[in-house]
């Protein structure tokens, strides 16, 4: 919209490299950009709105993450989240739909209404939002949706980030095994984008009946596209598990999955469950002695540090739901 509308205008080319290059740095509006005409400036903001999302609410949580619920100009729920670290971390987590029709039990986001894919911009200023704030560093693609399902839109996005501070390196896109975007993205994709696979089971009996799509595209077909992407860019893939007690979190379960995946092409990331109303969250024992189990097989593994359950705002529980979306926000929008 905004470079047909210069073009109509008869604008010099350059004038968008010079609107995106202050909207990257986080500049708060048009009045902000002072290489450009004051006449301009005035024209572009009655006329080009500066972002295809409005704030309905913005929270921010006692450690520091701030979720924000956006919608869109055709009213639907958006939810992203901005998590700061004591290391110098900055990291989003950016949405690609609006709700996710492939509801995994243990999701928010999958028991609210899907409503569409988002569009590239809808992604990026979600992002550029955040940048406002202050400096991003990194970013995972792992908030409402199945980003496989909406690819195109999804790597528009992440190659306008590195523009806001965002290498391709320090970019991840999450994918429950939606097996054609997954293999487009293995096949076609040159940057050095890092994948995660949402797994949270070793077989797929399980898996099936934590994570429906895994009847349609089972784990044999899923991780065969994982080990090619880890071939093909040298970097393991990032493997998902959230513990749910006495469901997937037992020393044999953990053995399995660490015969599995074996020590060379994956990395796992236990998380803690973060409450959604259908499980319960595995002891921090039983997460120990998974870990201890994996570390045993030579599986590198971490456990996730939880950012913002207070304001649900951690992974898993996006979902924009009324009960969530606070009239009067903790942080002014």
């Amino acid at each position: 919209m905004l470079e047909e509308w210069l073009r109509e205008r008869g604008e010099p080319g350059y004038r968008y490299a010079q609107i995106w290059e202050w909207a990257a740095r986080g500049a708060a509006g048009y009045d902000a950009m002072t290489n450009l005409p004051r006449a301009l400036r005035e024209s572009l903001a009655a006329a080009v709105p500066y972002s295809t999302l409005t704030v309905e609410t913005e929270r921010e949580s006692a450690d520091g993450t701030v979720k924000t619920l956006f919608r869109t100009a055709d009213g639907h729920p958006v939810e992203a989240v901005l998590m700061r670290y004591r290391d110098g971390r900055k990291s989003l987590c950016l949405s690609s739909q609006s709700g996710c029709p492939l509801t995994c039990t243990f999701c928010a986001t999958g028991q609210m209404a899907f409503g569409r894919n988002l569009t590239a911009s809808e992604i990026l200023d979600q992002a550029l939002h955040f940048r406002r704030l202050g400096d991003v560093n990194h970013a995972v693609f792992m908030g409402m949706g199945e980003p496989m399902l909406n690819l195109d839109s999804v790597l528009a996005a992440a190659r306008r980030l590195p523009d806001l501070g965002i290498t391709y390196r320090r970019t991840t896109i999450s994918t429950v095994g939606w097996l054609p975007g997954l293999k487009k993205f293995v096949d076609e994709v040159d940057e050095p984008i890092r994948l995660a696979l949402s797994l949270h089971a070793a077989d797929d009996e399980l898996r099936s009946r934590i994570m429906p799509v895994n009847d349609r595209y089972p784990l044999a077909d899923v991780l065969r596209e994982c080990r090619k992407h880890a071939a093909r860019v040298n970097r393991r893939v990032f493997v998902e598990y959230v513990m749910l007690a006495g469901v997937n979190d037992s020393v044999a379960q953990a053995r399995a999955l660490g015969e599995l995946l074996g020590p060379d092409d994956f990395k796992v990331n236990l998380i803690p469950y973060n409450p959604t109303g259908m499980y319960d969250g595995s002891s921090r024992e039983r997460i120990a002695a998974f870990r201890a189990q994996l570390e045993r097989a030579r599986v590198p593994v971490t456990v996730r540090l939880t950012r913002g359950r207070d304001i649900e705002a951690a992974c898993g529980q996006l979902a924009a739901a009324p009960k969530v979306r606070a009239r009067t926000a903790d942080v002014p929008a």
